[in-house]
């Protein structure tokens, strides 16, 4: 007898198809090891958009495309745990310190850094990186060569550390502090997934420098209660922080919380950084084209501001389509709590879901050619990333990265200096810069040697930029509401700034919509709320 429609919403559902090939004890392991992105596009050819493999005795469920991309990012912690799946990183940023902490607690220490990522403070950070890019490059001279990963590390540390942790960790602590991080960043080890605590040289070292930054937080923490002045850095609000029950952050927590902003700022900056100097360097014509823009809207002299930042979109393209395509995480994982439904499947409770940005970025419905570099897929007449969850490479829903609008700043302000400064040209094959599978977050394989040559060719901007057009009102326009995902919205707080009379973030983050039917002449700040909404938490709608 056939089942009814209502028996087919209760009943369990299929279970994932399962890839062949698992050995005994450590499964696909090997192969996965080997290449995960060559692994997990095989698997998705050969199962589709979902499908089941096994590192060592853990079951894990591959979902990819933009549907399974939704479901992934939109579920609820109760059902797919996102703290489950990142007990790697609890040696790193402590016991009891964000994915380590009770979901009460650590939605409460995540509220405690929001601040230091929000709009405002945001609009000070693009004179910060210009100062640090400035300084970094004085003595180059005419032309020579560099490690360009090796160069973006050491920058992005300089740039994420002063603009997120302070004075003492970019000018006190300066070498130490770098030896510390990179000790830490080396425990991001794809064997600390399965054994977090095995007697290995690297984990050691992980375990002595994550004690030592104790150290000097206590010190530091010390040293500022003497001082009468405070600071506005995210050190400082933490130090302040306080929880519900009006208890203080302990000097372990503080540490955790700072190595973890810092990983949001600078981990996965320096290798994006990297590969779009590569991508442009393999493509002159788009090199060309970028620096036409920058020339036109900066010039020789012109100041880099936050607005200014905004208005280069042939480099943000650009930016989004290294992004696409060497996205530094190989996937993100959530340990399923609650039996997970997707279409006619069922994932039982106890495994593991992932989402590839990687292999979901190369889909050819979505992305067509999806092998070609392409920063046209982005403008507005094609727009291959409209579709929601289709690109993914700061992940998406209540857990998108948080310090993703920190990143383009970041990225758009480096450039905005470097590519008016010099030029660059690959050293060697085009061919010999490809991705290191090796490490947790994907960057180009070192050495990755560019030549840098000096410009003598920019002239100065035009006395016609962007803040000096002004916007003709529009008395008589199209009536509109506007819509709040509430699901996606992480207080960033852009919106309130853009438009006041239409929207008031609370200190807590959430968004109040201050008028439901705008008169028209407000159309077009909220269309600037949305475009600006770093998680596309706004949309508009015409009456």
């Amino acid at each position: 007898m056939n089942k009814t429609n209502t028996e087919k919403t209760v009943s369990p559902g299929k279970v994932p198809p399962k890839m062949p090939g698992a050995l005994p004890l450590l499964g696909h392991m090997l192969a996965f090891g080997k290449n995960p992105f060559d692994y997990m596009m095989s698997l998705r050819k050969t199962l589709g958009e979902i499908g089941e493999f096994r590192m060592f005795h853990q079951e894990m469920v591959l979902m990819t495309g933009p549907d399974a991309n939704e479901a992934f990012f939109r579920a609820p912690d109760a059902q797919l745990d996102q703290s489950q799946a990142y007990k790697i990183m609890t040696p790193i940023f402590g016991k009891g310190v964000v994915f380590d902490a009770p979901p009460h607690k650590k939605d409460q220490q995540l509220k405690m850094l929001m601040p230091v990522l929000r709009d405002k403070p945001m609009r000070g950070y693009a004179q910060v990186i210009v100062r640090e890019v400035e300084q970094m490059i004085a003595d180059w001279g005419d032309t020579g060569e560099i490690d360009l990963l090796e160069f973006m590390k050491e920058l992005t540390i300089y740039t994420s550390s002063h603009c997120l942790l302070g004075d003492e960790f970019r000018y006190e602590l300066n070498e130490e502090f770098a030896r510390i991080y990179h000790d830490l960043e080396k425990g991001v080890n794809p064997l600390a997934f399965v054994f977090p605590y095995l007697p290995l040289p690297v984990f050691r070292r992980r375990d002595k420098a994550r004690a030592r930054l104790q150290e000097l937080v206590t010190g530091i923490i010390a040293k500022r209660a003497q001082k009468p002045e405070k600071s506005e850095d995210a050190f400082q609000l933490l130090i302040d922080a306080r929880y519900e029950d009006d208890s203080r952050l302990s000097a372990h927590e503080i540490t955790g919380m700072l190595i973890g902003t810092l990983f949001a700022g600078h981990h996965t900056t320096a290798g994006t950084a990297a590969w779009t100097l590569l991508e442009l360097a393999r493509r002159p014509e788009y090199l060309e084209r970028v620096l036409k823009e920058l020339d036109t809207h900066f010039g020789v002299d012109g100041e880099v501001t936050f607005q200014a930042l905004r208005e280069i979109p042939v480099l943000e393209n650009v930016i989004k389509e290294v992004l696409r395509l060497h996205p530094p995480l190989i996937f993100l994982i959530r340990k399923v709590m609650q039996d997970f439904h997707f279409k006619d499947y069922t994932i039982k409770a106890g495994k593991y879901v992932c989402a590839s940005p990687r292999v979901s970025h190369r889909i050819a419905d979505v992305f067509p050619d999806p092998e070609k570099f392409d920063p046209d897929r982005y403008s507005e007449a094609r727009q291959e990333d409209a579709r929601p969850f289709s690109w993914i490479a700061f992940g998406g829903g209540k857990h998108k990265c948080s310090g993703n609008a920190f990143a383009m700043l970041q990225l758009k302000a480096i450039f905005s200096i470097l590519l008016r400064r010099y030029t660059f040209e690959l050293v060697d094959d085009k061919d010999a810069y490809q991705d290191d599978f090796t490490q947790m977050v994907v960057q180009p394989v070192s050495p990755c040697r560019v030549r840098y040559i000096k410009r003598t060719d920019i002239k100065r901007a035009a006395d016609a930029s962007p803040e000096n057009i002004v916007q003709e009102s529009v008395e008589n326009g199209p009536h509109f509401r506007i819509i709040i995902d509430r699901e996606l919205c992480q207080g960033h707080a852009t919106c309130m700034t853009e438009a006041p009379k239409l929207f008031q973030v609370d200190e807590a983050g959430n968004v109040t919509v201050l008028q439901e039917n705008p008169p028209p002449d407000l159309l077009e700040k909220a269309r600037q709320a949305e475009k600006y909404c770093p998680a596309k938490a706004i949309k508009i709608e015409f009456n």
